[in-house]
C-alpha cells in the first residue's frame, strides 16, 4: 500500500476538510479526493461520510485511525533510522521555528555535535503547526517553539529566555519616535504581536515585515531604522555603536521551549541533549 494514502487519510481525519488537508500536504484537492477513494477501494469500505462542509469519519474510518497512525509513524522512523550511518549511536531529528535557530539553536546544535560526535543529526526549520504535525507522525524527535502546545502526549521543557529589545541606528530616540519611522517589524510570534500592539497602538505601517530576526537586523544595519531584536544576537553591534538601545522602551521576554513526545523511544537522548542549554 502507498504510505501517502494513509498520510492523506490521517490529515483528512484531523482537519475534517479536503481543501485544508490538501493545503497541509502540498497537493491539490483533487489529489486528496483520489487518494481517499483509492484507499476506500483498497480496504473495501467507506472511510468518510461526505456532505457539503461536513466530512465525518465512518465507524470503519475511526477503527482505521489507530492502525494508520502506527503504520505511518513506524515507516517514518524506519526511513530515518535506516539512512543513519552504521557507526552512529542514534539519530536525533530536531526542528524549530525560524527565529529560534538564529537566537539559540545554532549554538546548541554545535554543542550537541561536540558533546556527542557519534550522534547523527537532522536539523529542520518549520512553522509551529508543521512542527506539531511532525512530532505526531514521528519525523521529528524534538521541536523548538515559543508557544507551548496543550497536548497531553507532549512534554514542553523551557530551554531559554529570549529578551527582545528595541534598538535603533540613531541614538537618543524615544520609543514612539523609533517605531514611527523606518521601523522594521520582526515576527516573534502571536504573544509578541499582541503585546507590541498594546504598547504601540498607533504605530504606522512598518517599512519592512520580516519573518526572521536576522533579516530584520541586516535591513536595519544596511538602511538605518529600528526594530525589536533578540539581545543576545546584537551584543557586538551594541558594543560597536552600530545599534543603540532605545531608552524607555519595554523589554519583551519570551520563553523558548523544547517539545517532545512523552512516549518517545529517544527520550533519554533528547533530555541529554537538552541539558546542554544549561551549560
Amino acid at each position: 500500500m502507498d504510505i501517502d494514502l494513509l498520510k492523506t487519510f490521517l490529515e483528512v481525519h484531523r482537519t475534517r476538510h479536503f481543501g485544508q488537508a490538501a493545503e497541509n500536504l502540498f497537493v491539490s484537492q483533487s489529489a486528496v479526493s483520489a487518494r481517499i477513494r483509492l484507499l476506500e477501494d483498497t480496504i473495501g469500505v467507506p472511510l468518510f461520510t461526505r456532505t457539503r462542509n461536513n466530512i465525518q469519519p465512518t465507524a470503519a474510518g475511526e477503527r482505521l485511525l489507530r492502525f494508520a497512525e502506527n503504520i505511518v509513524t513506524s515507516w517514518n522512523r524506519a526511513r530515518q533510522e535506516i539512512a543513519v550511518k552504521e557507526q552512529a549511536r542514534a539519530l536525533l531529528a530536531a526542528a524549530g521555528v525560524p527565529s529560534l535557530w538564529d537566537v539559540v539553536l545554532q549554538d546548541w546544535l554545535h554543542c550537541v555535535h561536540r558533546q556527542y560526535p557519534d550522534l547523527a543529526l537532522n536539523a529542520e526549520v518549520h512553522g509551529a503547526d508543521a512542527l506539531l504535525r511532525r512530532l505526531r507522525d514521528g519525523t521529528v524527535d524534538v521541536a523548538f517553539m515559543f508557544e507551548t502546545p496543550q497536548m497531553a502526549e507532549l512534554v514542553a521543557a523551557p530551554i531559554a529566555q529570549v529578551h527582545l529589545v528595541l534598538v535603533s541606528t540613531q541614538p537618543g530616540l524615544s520609543p514612539e519616535q523609533a517605531v514611527s519611522r523606518d521601523y522594521v517589524w520582526v515576527d516573534w510570534g502571536t504573544w509578541f504581536a499582541i503585546t507590541h500592539a498594546q504598547h504601540f497602538p498607533d504605530m504606522p505601517a512598518p517599512v519592512l515585515r520580516a519573518g526572521l530576526g536576522r533579516l530584520g537586523q541586516a535591513f536595519v544595519l544596511e538602511h538605518g531604522g529600528a526594530a525589536y531584536l533578540a539581545e543576545r544576537s546584537i551584543m557586538a553591534q551594541l558594543q560597536q555603536g552600530l545599534l543603540h538601545r532605545v531608552d524607555g522602551a519595554p523589554v519583551m521576554e519570551r520563553s523558548a521551549y523544547a517539545v517532545y513526545r512523552l512516549d518517545s523511544e529517544k527520550r533519554a537522548v533528547i533530555e541529554e541533549s537538552l541539558s546542554l542549554f544549561s551549560d
